[in-house]
């Protein structure tokens, strides 16, 4: 497979990138229908076999199972300088202070847990998983340069905030001479488009690498309406983000089925080459619970759709609450 450099870095990565909040514990996790060690490694060794050399977990899902089950797995599978590596830190692992959050605290002792998991001496990418209100920017940078400078991590990224946010964290890193983010991981869809509005131009400005995540709505976007599976009944996020909307969401998934129809190709395909031909996507991370679910997003790679068929995909989109971007604290 291909590979593409990592926004304004030397990195190459794959544009396909393997997400694993579907590997951990079901009774450890908010969602029921994630893998078990087993078949998880079963899932990596595919993508792995098929060329994709970028990995996406976070220290909270499955409050670490996730990132030990990768680490393994592809220490297990892989040439460790071949592949790229990304963790996450933000969301709280311990119902105790100073159990989660931005603080150099909190950054300082998970990096060197999540390392531990993934038994790794450190990770391509840290990401931090949302804005935090509650600690100062400053010392949120500060901190993150200094894992950098530690050699624990290699670049930082960031996910599902607002613009400004973002502009913010990038200045301060740029004042005080820190490690700026080189990557923004947000929340990115044919069904959700805000982004579009401030993040994505700013991103594009900036060359930072997007990489979206629930590029397919959590499957919305690659069945029909009618179907349900395991997730769409059991998964609460998954309503929290589209269940308001699916009236004029419905009518965006049956445009992506006719056109599948047409080419003669699944609808996650089309829905995964759209998104590939926005500017500065560089690798959608993609969640698989199947096989078949990396093979449909790698043969994407290979879809071409023109100006009129973007067009028709994009058409009927109308303005979405905003999801994604922790909302300030007194909403």
């Amino acid at each position: 497979m291909r590979t593409v450099k990592f926004g304004n870095t030397g990195m190459d990565v794959t544009p396909i990138c393997l997400g694993a909040m579907s590997f951990g514990d079901p009774e450890n996790w908010i969602h029921d229908w994630v893998l078990k060690e087993e078949d998880s490694r079963k899932i990596i060794k595919h993508a792995l076999d098929l060329g994709i050399n970028f990995f996406d977990t976070a220290n909270v899902y499955s409050r670490g199972e996730s990132e030990r089950i990768l680490g393994k797995a592809l220490n297990d599978f892989a040439d460790r300088e071949e592949i790229v590596v990304a963790t996450k830190v933000h969301g709280s692992m311990r119902d105790k202070p100073n159990g989660g959050g931005l603080s150099r605290k909190n950054i300082l002792h998970e990096i060197d847990q999540s390392l531990e998991r993934l038994g790794m001496d450190y990770v391509d990418l840290y990401i931090i998983h949302r804005w935090d209100y509650d600690t100062p920017i400053e010392e949120t940078m500060e901190a993150l340069h200094d894992v950098v400078k530690s050699g624990k991590v290699r670049y930082i990224g960031a996910s599902a905030m607002f613009a400004w946010q973002f502009q913010k964290a990038q200045h301060v890193a740029e004042k005080n001479g820190w490690t700026k983010f080189v990557s923004m991981q947000n929340h990115y869809n044919l069904l959700y488009r805000e982004e579009e509005r401030e993040m994505n131009p700013l991103c594009e400005d900036q060359k930072i690498a997007l990489t979206p995540y629930s590029p397919l709505a959590s499957g919305r976007l690659a069945r029909d309406w009618s179907v349900e599976t395991e997730r769409s009944k059991t998964d609460k996020i998954q309503e929290m983000k589209y269940g308001s909307t699916e009236e004029q969401d419905k009518s965006i998934a049956d445009r992506v089925g006719e056109l599948a129809e047409k080419k003669g190709v699944p609808r996650a395909q089309v829905a995964l080459a759209w998104l590939l031909h926005q500017p500065q996507v560089v690798s959608p991370i993609i969640g698989a619970t199947k096989a078949k679910y990396i093979d449909d997003a790698v043969a994407a790679l290979d879809i071409t759709l023109t100006k009129e068929e973007i067009d028709y995909l994009e058409e009927l989109y109308v303005p979405h609450k905003v999801i994604g971007a922790k909302p300030y604290p007194q909403q």
